[in-house]
């Protein structure tokens, strides 16, 4: 079995690009193991034989590598304090024009929660952020801007109103707001970064990784910042050693590189 898994990763690592040796092998493992018994296989080589042959097994397979599992504001306190607190002193330093990214932006809820709370900025701020995953299935559903009523718990009303319509059984975000937001896809671990960004937006992700993975992220994400810029990570996922990295901490789960 472990032979099995270990020459399953060297295997898709080929064919994708994609190290699954930097996820956390437990969490990894019994997700993969879940789902190939799910399709009916007896081994990962079988598994792998038939993914790197059907392309809807191989999407099945980045979907499910993490969960994409999310909704607006997701921890509204947090989102409170990037309003009130960060973004005041950003706007400040970034001059005419905001640039922020969205990493692992799952079905959309957080780059469109960025764009909402910038285009309610009171400083009018022109703003533009790139949102990216590795998941292809993720960002079409994204860019589509359907969502159910659970996903919008936590929107303020007044954001609920202005930015979302009904549709039918789902709400769509309003064009406004789907235009301030240009999806790619992209693998954090392989794939460079852009660069200069003002706010780097992380969350629920990094859990998934290796200690060894998720510093080559900080470093990659620190890299990817201005001076002055803020990297906000989730309510897991606090930095213990930012200045390891250049950054240092402006609030809880927001660190500010020096």
């Amino acid at each position: 079995m472990e032979k099995d898994y270990e020459e399953f990763v060297r295997n898709f690592y080929r064919t994708s690009g994609i190290d699954l040796s930097l996820y956390k092998e437990a969490q990894m493992k019994r997700r993969l193991t879940s789902l190939y018994v799910k399709r009916g296989f007896k081994s990962f080589r079988d598994y792998f034989h038939s993914i790197s042959q059907n392309k809807e097994l191989l999407e099945e397979l980045l979907d499910k590598m993490t969960i994409n599992v999310s909704e607006f504001y997701r921890n509204y306190k947090r989102w409170e304090v990037l309003e009130q607190k960060i973004l005041p002193s950003l706007t400040k330093k970034s001059g005419a024009r905001l640039k922020a990214w969205s990493a692992a932006c799952s079905t959309g809820e957080e780059p469109y929660t960025i764009s909402m709370i910038l285009a309610n900025s009171p400083s009018s701020i022109k703003f533009e952020i790139l949102a990216t995953d590795i998941d292809v299935n993720a960002i079409n559903k994204a860019q589509e801007g359907l969502y159910v009523e659970r996903a919008l718990n936590e929107v303020p009303l007044k954001q609920k109103q202005r930015y979302f319509t009904r549709n039918g059984s789902f709400y769509e975000v309003s064009k406004e707001i789907k235009k301030s937001v240009v999806f790619k896809k992209q693998n954090l671990l392989a794939d460079p970064f852009h660069e200069s960004f003002d706010l780097i937006v992380c969350r629920n992700v990094l859990i998934y990784f290796t200690e060894e993975a998720k510093d080559l992220l900080y470093q990659k994400f620190a890299a990817a910042l201005r001076p002055g810029g803020i990297f906000f990570v989730g309510s897991t996922e606090q930095i213990f050693n930012p200045g390891k990295y250049g950054l240092e901490t402006e609030d809880t789960f927001f660190y500010k590189k020096i």
